[in-house]
């Protein structure tokens, strides 16, 4: 699996992992993404000697998209607001997607910005929610900044320094586990929020 993932980014290049970053940042149908994997992966491959991606212009490009994707689910949120709400159901879209993200907002605040990115699916309605309640534009881009930079440079470095504290010839034997256990982290807190749920009913 680590393989083609390995093989993804490296046809993709640039443009594609940014493309990927871009869309899991904002975009309705991004939530499904592979965003921490893949920017952990991508900063992994950069740290092997003669890699395609050089680390400083795979992280800036992926901040920038970070930053481009928030801002379009903030104009979709404040743009069409409720009616987010009223849209049925489809493959694409989940209402308990928005409501649970709305939740998390209630309990975290501003600072949802900065944790939903290392939360998926919470990651890409975060700031759409933010839309939806006419967040002040300025305090937005200001958290929108930050989770971004620490999300895109902090995930990335990871898997560039790892990457460069393993011997080369056994970088395979540990990319698959680590990239498993990126996911299963990620997943956690919205695992425990579902249990908790289920719980509450």
């Amino acid at each position: 699996m680590h393989f083609d993932l390995v093989e993804t980014i490296k046809s993709l290049g640039y443009f594609g992992v940014w493309a990927i970053v871009f869309a899991e940042s904002g975009l309705l149908i991004g939530f499904f993404l592979p965003g921490d994997s893949l920017l952990f992966t991508a900063g992994f491959i950069a740290s092997v000697p003669q890699s395609p991606l050089n680390i400083w212009i795979l992280i800036i490009g992926a901040f920038l998209a970070a930053v481009l994707g928030d801002n379009v689910g903030y104009a979709t949120g404040y743009k069409f607001g409720r009616r987010l709400f009223q849209k049925e159901d489809s493959w694409l879209f989940h209402k308990k997607h928005l409501i649970s993200t709305t939740k998390f907002y209630q309990k975290h605040g501003k600072k949802t910005l900065i944790l939903a990115r290392f939360v998926p699916i919470v990651r890409t309605f975060a700031p759409i929610i933010a839309g939806v309640g006419s967040m002040d534009y300025r305090t937005f881009m200001s958290y929108n900044l930050i989770g971004g930079f620490l999300w895109t440079f902090g995930i990335t470095l990871l898997g560039f320094f790892l990457g460069k504290s393993l011997p080369a010839e056994q970088l395979d034997k540990y990319l698959l586990p680590i990239i498993g256990l990126i996911i299963v982290v990620s997943l956690l807190p919205s695992i425990l929020h579902l249990i908790k749920e289920n719980k509450n009913k």
